[in-house]
Protein backbone atom coordinates (compact mmCIF):
# COMPACT_ATOMS: atom_id res chain seq x y z
CA UNK A 1 0.00 0.00 0.00
CA UNK A 2 1.20 3.51 -0.76
CA UNK A 3 1.56 5.58 2.41
CA UNK A 4 -0.56 8.33 0.85
CA UNK A 5 -3.52 5.95 0.79
CA UNK A 6 -3.48 5.45 4.57
CA UNK A 7 -6.27 7.20 6.45
CA UNK A 8 -4.51 8.86 9.40
CA UNK A 9 -5.83 10.58 12.51
CA UNK A 10 -3.25 12.90 14.12
CA UNK A 11 -3.34 13.77 17.83
CA UNK A 12 -1.24 16.56 19.32
CA UNK A 13 -1.37 19.94 21.02
CA UNK A 14 1.84 22.07 21.30
CA UNK A 15 4.16 23.56 18.70
CA UNK A 16 6.41 20.50 19.00
CA UNK A 17 3.63 18.44 17.40
CA UNK A 18 3.02 20.97 14.61
CA UNK A 19 6.35 20.13 12.97
CA UNK A 20 5.39 16.45 12.76
CA UNK A 21 1.91 17.23 11.44
CA UNK A 22 3.35 19.57 8.82
CA UNK A 23 5.85 16.91 7.76
CA UNK A 24 3.03 14.45 7.14
CA UNK A 25 0.80 16.97 5.36
CA UNK A 26 3.65 18.21 3.14
CA UNK A 27 4.52 14.62 2.21
CA UNK A 28 0.95 14.06 1.01
CA UNK A 29 -0.37 11.93 3.88
CA UNK A 30 -4.15 11.68 4.13
CA UNK A 31 -4.91 13.29 7.50
CA UNK A 32 -8.63 12.60 7.93
CA UNK A 33 -8.84 14.40 11.29
CA UNK A 34 -6.76 16.23 13.88
CA UNK A 35 -7.48 15.73 17.58
CA UNK A 36 -6.24 18.47 19.88
CA UNK A 37 -6.93 20.10 23.25
CA UNK A 38 -10.09 22.15 23.76
CA UNK A 39 -9.77 25.94 23.47
CA UNK A 40 -9.14 27.69 26.78
CA UNK A 41 -9.20 31.30 28.02
CA UNK A 42 -5.83 32.97 28.56
CA UNK A 43 -4.24 36.40 28.92
CA UNK A 44 -5.52 39.53 30.59
CA UNK A 45 -8.66 39.57 28.51
CA UNK A 46 -9.22 35.83 29.07
CA UNK A 47 -9.83 35.41 25.36
CA UNK A 48 -10.18 31.88 24.02
CA UNK A 49 -6.86 30.53 22.77
CA UNK A 50 -6.30 27.79 20.19
CA UNK A 51 -3.59 25.16 20.60
CA UNK A 52 -0.67 25.40 18.17
CA UNK A 53 -1.89 22.25 16.43
CA UNK A 54 -5.40 23.68 16.00
CA UNK A 55 -4.03 26.90 14.49
CA UNK A 56 -2.11 24.86 11.92
CA UNK A 57 -5.07 22.57 11.21
CA UNK A 58 -7.34 25.57 10.63
CA UNK A 59 -4.84 27.05 8.15
CA UNK A 60 -4.71 23.76 6.25
CA UNK A 61 -8.46 23.16 6.32
CA UNK A 62 -8.17 19.90 8.25
CA UNK A 63 -11.06 18.37 10.19
CA UNK A 64 -10.62 19.17 13.90
CA UNK A 65 -12.01 17.38 16.96
CA UNK A 66 -11.52 18.76 20.49
CA UNK A 67 -13.02 16.34 23.00
CA UNK A 68 -13.21 17.31 26.66
CA UNK A 69 -13.26 13.62 27.62
CA UNK A 70 -11.62 10.95 25.50
CA UNK A 71 -14.05 8.29 26.73
CA UNK A 72 -17.10 10.26 25.64
CA UNK A 73 -19.30 7.84 23.61
CA UNK A 74 -20.02 10.49 20.97
CA UNK A 75 -16.30 11.10 20.47
CA UNK A 76 -15.61 7.36 20.20
CA UNK A 77 -18.30 7.06 17.54
CA UNK A 78 -16.78 10.01 15.65
CA UNK A 79 -13.39 8.28 15.64
CA UNK A 80 -14.87 5.02 14.39
CA UNK A 81 -16.81 6.80 11.65
CA UNK A 82 -13.57 8.23 10.27
CA UNK A 83 -12.40 4.68 9.47
CA UNK A 84 -8.75 5.51 10.05
CA UNK A 85 -6.08 2.93 9.27
CA UNK A 86 -3.62 4.47 11.71
CA UNK A 87 -3.58 6.99 14.55
CA UNK A 88 -0.49 9.09 15.38
CA UNK A 89 0.16 10.72 18.74
CA UNK A 90 2.75 13.48 19.26
CA UNK A 91 2.77 15.44 22.54
CA UNK A 92 -0.82 14.67 23.48
CA UNK A 93 -2.43 13.26 26.62
CA UNK A 94 -2.71 9.62 27.64
CA UNK A 95 -5.20 7.68 25.57
CA UNK A 96 -7.61 5.07 26.92
CA UNK A 97 -7.51 1.66 25.22
CA UNK A 98 -10.90 2.24 23.66
CA UNK A 99 -9.24 5.04 21.66
CA UNK A 100 -5.80 3.69 20.80
CA UNK A 101 -7.16 0.27 19.87
CA UNK A 102 -9.63 1.50 17.22
CA UNK A 103 -7.60 1.54 13.96
CA UNK A 104 -6.51 -1.79 12.42
CA UNK A 105 -2.85 -0.65 12.24
CA UNK A 106 -2.92 0.59 15.84
CA UNK A 107 -1.75 3.89 17.28
CA UNK A 108 1.78 5.18 16.73
CA UNK A 109 3.53 7.43 19.27
CA UNK A 110 6.65 9.59 18.95
CA UNK A 111 8.70 9.72 22.17
CA UNK A 112 11.67 12.00 22.97
CA UNK A 113 14.18 9.36 24.05
CA UNK A 114 15.72 6.09 22.98
CA UNK A 115 13.25 3.72 24.62
CA UNK A 116 13.18 1.90 26.96
CA UNK A 117 15.33 4.59 28.60
CA UNK A 118 13.63 7.75 29.85
CA UNK A 119 10.03 6.66 29.77
CA UNK A 120 7.81 9.37 31.17
CA UNK A 121 6.72 12.98 30.79
CA UNK A 122 10.08 14.80 30.71
CA UNK A 123 12.66 12.78 28.73
CA UNK A 124 14.38 15.85 27.26
CA UNK A 125 14.99 17.42 30.69
CA UNK A 126 16.21 14.29 32.46
CA UNK A 127 18.66 13.26 29.73
CA UNK A 128 20.48 16.59 30.16
CA UNK A 129 20.16 16.68 33.95
CA UNK A 130 21.73 13.21 34.12
CA UNK A 131 24.62 14.21 31.85
CA UNK A 132 23.93 11.84 28.97
CA UNK A 133 26.24 12.00 25.95
CA UNK A 134 23.33 11.30 23.61
CA UNK A 135 19.61 10.69 23.50
CA UNK A 136 17.19 10.37 20.59
CA UNK A 137 13.64 9.78 19.41
CA UNK A 138 11.60 6.60 19.14
CA UNK A 139 8.44 5.64 17.30
CA UNK A 140 6.47 2.84 18.92
CA UNK A 141 3.00 1.29 19.14
CA UNK A 142 0.86 2.20 22.13
CA UNK A 143 -0.15 -0.46 24.66
CA UNK A 144 -1.50 -0.51 28.23
CA UNK A 145 1.58 0.57 30.21
CA UNK A 146 2.90 4.02 29.34
CA UNK A 147 5.84 4.15 26.89
CA UNK A 148 6.27 0.36 26.87
CA UNK A 149 4.97 -0.58 23.43
CA UNK A 150 6.93 -2.33 20.70
CA UNK A 151 9.59 -0.15 19.09
CA UNK A 152 9.34 0.66 15.39
CA UNK A 153 12.25 3.01 14.59
CA UNK A 154 14.80 5.11 16.51
CA UNK A 155 17.14 8.01 15.71
CA UNK A 156 20.09 9.02 17.88
CA UNK A 157 20.84 12.65 18.79
CA UNK A 158 24.27 13.59 20.18
CA UNK A 159 24.16 16.22 22.93
CA UNK A 160 26.58 19.09 22.43
CA UNK A 161 28.40 20.98 25.19
CA UNK A 162 26.00 23.06 27.29
CA UNK A 163 22.98 21.62 25.48
CA UNK A 164 19.80 22.95 27.08
CA UNK A 165 16.31 21.55 27.19
CA UNK A 166 15.33 24.34 24.81
CA UNK A 167 17.97 23.63 22.16
CA UNK A 168 17.39 19.87 22.37
CA UNK A 169 13.63 20.36 22.10
CA UNK A 170 14.11 22.39 18.90
CA UNK A 171 16.40 19.75 17.37
CA UNK A 172 14.17 16.89 18.41
CA UNK A 173 10.98 18.20 16.86
CA UNK A 174 12.60 18.09 13.40
CA UNK A 175 14.46 14.80 13.88
CA UNK A 176 11.26 13.32 15.29
CA UNK A 177 9.15 14.57 12.38
CA UNK A 178 11.53 12.95 9.88
CA UNK A 179 11.47 9.68 11.81
CA UNK A 180 7.68 9.77 12.02
CA UNK A 181 7.26 10.07 8.26
CA UNK A 182 9.85 7.32 7.74
CA UNK A 183 7.83 5.14 10.11
CA UNK A 184 4.54 5.78 8.31
CA UNK A 185 6.14 4.88 4.98
CA UNK A 186 7.70 1.75 6.47
CA UNK A 187 4.40 0.61 7.98
CA UNK A 188 2.59 1.15 4.68
CA UNK A 189 5.20 -0.99 2.92
CA UNK A 190 5.20 -3.59 5.70
CA UNK A 191 9.00 -3.19 5.93
CA UNK A 192 9.29 -2.46 9.67
CA UNK A 193 9.68 -5.20 12.26
CA UNK A 194 8.15 -4.31 15.62
CA UNK A 195 10.68 -4.97 18.39
CA UNK A 196 9.61 -5.55 22.02
CA UNK A 197 11.37 -3.30 24.50
CA UNK A 198 14.16 -4.83 26.57
CA UNK A 199 12.77 -5.05 30.10
CA UNK A 200 15.99 -6.50 31.51
CA UNK A 201 18.07 -3.30 31.28
CA UNK A 202 18.47 -0.91 34.21
CA UNK A 203 16.06 1.88 33.43
CA UNK A 204 16.42 5.63 33.84
CA UNK A 205 13.01 7.22 34.09
CA UNK A 206 11.77 10.67 33.12
CA UNK A 207 8.99 11.64 35.53
CA UNK A 208 7.20 14.96 35.42
CA UNK A 209 9.25 17.91 36.69
CA UNK A 210 7.99 19.43 39.94
CA UNK A 211 9.11 22.55 41.82
CA UNK A 212 11.27 20.52 44.20
CA UNK A 213 13.25 19.17 41.22
CA UNK A 214 14.19 22.74 40.26
CA UNK A 215 15.81 23.80 43.56
CA UNK A 216 19.61 24.09 43.27
CA UNK A 217 21.55 22.18 45.93
CA UNK A 218 24.82 24.09 46.20
CA UNK A 219 26.42 21.18 48.09
CA UNK A 220 26.59 19.30 44.81
CA UNK A 221 29.40 19.51 42.25
CA UNK A 222 29.62 22.30 39.69
CA UNK A 223 29.03 19.83 36.85
CA UNK A 224 25.89 18.39 38.45
CA UNK A 225 24.47 21.84 39.14
CA UNK A 226 25.26 23.08 35.64
CA UNK A 227 23.53 20.03 34.15
CA UNK A 228 20.46 20.79 36.27
CA UNK A 229 20.46 24.40 35.05
CA UNK A 230 20.80 23.34 31.41
CA UNK A 231 18.24 20.57 31.74
CA UNK A 232 15.61 22.99 33.05
CA UNK A 233 16.39 25.90 30.74
CA UNK A 234 14.36 27.77 29.62
CA UNK A 235 11.43 26.11 31.38
CA UNK A 236 10.67 25.61 34.20
CA UNK A 237 14.20 26.84 35.16
CA UNK A 238 16.45 25.88 38.05
CA UNK A 239 16.39 28.37 40.90
CA UNK A 240 18.00 29.52 44.13
CA UNK A 241 17.37 32.57 46.33
CA UNK A 242 19.10 35.92 46.46
CA UNK A 243 18.25 38.17 49.42
CA UNK A 244 15.12 36.08 50.03
CA UNK A 245 13.87 36.45 46.45
CA UNK A 246 13.59 33.60 43.97
CA UNK A 247 16.36 33.70 41.37
CA UNK A 248 15.91 31.62 38.22
CA UNK A 249 19.13 30.69 36.45
CA UNK A 250 19.13 29.86 32.74
CA UNK A 251 22.83 29.50 32.01
CA UNK A 252 26.13 29.50 33.91
CA UNK A 253 29.84 28.81 33.55
CA UNK A 254 31.98 26.68 35.82
CA UNK A 255 35.06 27.83 37.74
CA UNK A 256 36.78 24.90 39.41
CA UNK A 257 38.64 25.88 42.60
CA UNK A 258 38.94 25.12 46.32
CA UNK A 259 35.80 26.30 48.15
CA UNK A 260 36.18 24.23 51.32
CA UNK A 261 36.37 27.37 53.47
CA UNK A 262 33.10 28.77 52.08
CA UNK A 263 29.54 27.95 53.02
CA UNK A 264 28.00 26.38 49.94
CA UNK A 265 25.65 28.71 48.07
CA UNK A 266 27.58 31.83 49.14
CA UNK A 267 27.49 34.47 46.42
CA UNK A 268 30.31 36.78 45.38
CA UNK A 269 30.18 39.70 42.92
CA UNK A 270 32.09 42.73 41.74
CA UNK A 271 28.77 44.49 41.15
CA UNK A 272 29.53 44.99 37.46
CA UNK A 273 30.56 41.88 35.56
CA UNK A 274 30.07 38.72 37.57
CA UNK A 275 27.87 37.02 40.13
CA UNK A 276 28.97 33.59 41.27
CA UNK A 277 27.79 31.02 43.80
CA UNK A 278 30.01 28.55 45.62
CA UNK A 279 29.44 24.81 45.33
CA UNK A 280 31.36 21.71 46.45
CA UNK A 281 34.26 22.07 43.99
CA UNK A 282 34.19 25.63 42.71
CA UNK A 283 31.87 28.40 41.59
CA UNK A 284 29.01 28.76 39.13
CA UNK A 285 29.24 32.09 37.29
CA UNK A 286 25.69 33.12 36.43
CA UNK A 287 25.24 34.32 32.85
CA UNK A 288 21.50 34.54 32.28
CA UNK A 289 18.95 34.97 35.07
CA UNK A 290 15.58 36.27 36.23
CA UNK A 291 14.92 37.68 39.68
CA UNK A 292 11.45 37.33 41.11
CA UNK A 293 9.27 40.17 39.83
CA UNK A 294 11.74 41.12 37.08
CA UNK A 295 12.37 40.22 33.45
CA UNK A 296 14.91 37.66 32.29
CA UNK A 297 18.24 39.34 31.45
CA UNK A 298 21.99 38.78 31.00
CA UNK A 299 24.14 39.16 34.09
CA UNK A 300 25.66 42.54 33.15
CA UNK A 301 22.20 44.10 32.74
CA UNK A 302 21.11 42.61 36.05
CA UNK A 303 24.14 43.92 37.94
CA UNK A 304 23.73 47.35 36.41
CA UNK A 305 20.42 47.80 38.18
CA UNK A 306 20.68 45.60 41.28
CA UNK A 307 21.85 46.73 44.71
CA UNK A 308 23.16 44.02 47.00
CA UNK A 309 22.52 44.18 50.75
Amino acid sequence: MNYKDLRIIFMGTPEFAVVSLDKLVTAGCNIVAVITAPDKPAGRGMEMQFSAVKKYAVEKGLTILQPEKLKNPDFIEQLKSLQADLQIVVAFRMLPEMVWNIPPMGTLNLHGSLLPQYRGAAPINWAIINGEAYTGVTTFKLKHEIDTGDILLTEKIVLVENETAGTLHDKMKFVGADLLLKTVIGLSENSITETPQDHQVVLKNAPKIFTENCIIDWNKSAVDINQLINGLSPYPAAFTHLNEKKLKIFSAEIEFCDTTSLEKGTHQTDGKNYLKFSCSDGFLHIKDLQLEGKKRMPITDFLRGYRFN
